[in-house]
């Protein structure tokens, strides 16, 4: 099923985002990024379908983030993260034509740009199909989803999980059963385009679903969790991503140890817990502890500087070991760090 799994092009191109985002190195688009955007956007132009009935570009046959459903059509996920694909990709050949226009006329010539291919990804763009269920308000997994026998993780005996040890596949493609963040992670990688009750919406309706037998899977929705104010929630899908070998929930640790869970145990921490965003080239925190927890801290470098975050019961607080002054976001309000020196804040209890 992996030659179905198309998503994983926009993947590539969102850690060039990601990356570009957090280190504000711009030069690497000149360097690296744009060709591969380029040439990504390509592939999502040849793949999607036009449906003149419909006036819609769509992407059929396809294997979403869940791999409990395969040969698909329209996966919201993919349908999404293309059509962002398309807009990071113009975006950034604006910002090289205008910033750097030598540079884009090499690129441009190297590349083979044409007007009209450019043309057709502002069309997509515009006439993407999403599936959407109006009467609930989330985005539908797919097209047919919602004619499933729409039940929940908890309506399957203990003994018959993990489904992928007792059930045939044929009965896992026909269930609702999620092996792991679909719709929630585009609501992860996408987050500021989504509110808060649209992310409860989706979070309600597809967590119950999810069988979380991917490593991938309990931390993005820790995150999500964490986002929306489900602190319990979000520590037991936190201790599901960090104790999954440990306490071998998926019966597959003979098979070796998951590194995807463990670097999803930091995501969960640092970006869940302690909300950690990077939002118009500032970082922002909107940290919570755990009940269970006194204290948690990490380190993070940022553009340069070394932060400390540590975050107790009552407080926060962000030391600046390396770096100049710099101004970042606690709760929505801004704090300026000089050199050596940290930063103590209430923390805000939901």
């Amino acid at each position: 099923i992996t030659f179905e799994e198309i998503h994983r092009n926009a993947a590539i191109s969102y850690a060039i985002f990601n990356y570009v985002r957090y280190t504000d190195d711009k030069q690497y688009l000149l360097d690296y990024g744009f060709e591969v955007l380029v040439e990504i956007s390509r592939f999502w132009a040849d793949r999607v379908n036009y449906n003149p009935r419909k006036d819609k570009y769509m992407i059929l046959g396809v294997t979403g983030p869940n791999e409990y459903e395969n040969n698909v059509n329209n996966n919201w996920y993919t349908n999404t993260m293309a059509a962002w694909n398309l807009e990071y990709t113009l975006e950034v050949m604006e910002y090289i034509k205008n910033e750097h226009p030598e540079r884009f006329k090499q690129l441009k010539n190297k590349l083979k740009l044409q007007k009209e291919e450019i043309e057709k990804w502002k069309d997509i763009i515009d006439k993407m199909y999403y599936p959407y269920v109006e009467s609930l308000g989330i985005f539908e997994q797919q097209d047919g989803y919602m004619d499933k026998e729409l039940l929940s993780v908890k309506d399957i005996p203990k003994e018959e999980l993990p489904i992928n040890k007792h059930w045939s596949w044929d009965r896992i493609l026909r269930s609702c059963f999620i092996k792991q963040a679909d719709v929630i992670q585009g609501l992860y990688f996408l987050n500021d385009r989504f509110d808060l009750e649209t992310k409860k919406r989706n979070f309600d309706f597809y967590e119950p679903k999810t069988v979380h037998e991917s490593s991938l899977s309990p931390c993005i929705y820790s995150i999500i969790a964490s986002e929306i104010g489900y602190e319990e929630k979000a520590y037991e899908l936190y201790l599901r991503t960090a104790r999954l070998d440990l306490d071998n929930y998926n019966k597959d640790t003979d098979d070796g140890l998951h590194i995807t869970s463990m670097s999803g145990s930091w995501l969960a921490i640092v970006h869940g817990f302690a909300g950690m965003k990077v939002k118009d080239g500032m970082l922002k925190f909107s940290p919570f502890i755990p009940k269970a927890w006194n204290k948690y801290s990490f380190k993070i470098i940022f553009r340069g500087h070394l932060l400390k975050i540590t975050v107790n019961k009552n407080k926060v607080t962000i030391e600046q070991e390396e770096g100049n002054e710099l101004t970042l976001k606690v709760y929505d309000d801004e704090y300026t760090i000089p050199p050596d020196s940290k930063i103590t804040i209430n923390i805000l209890k939901i």
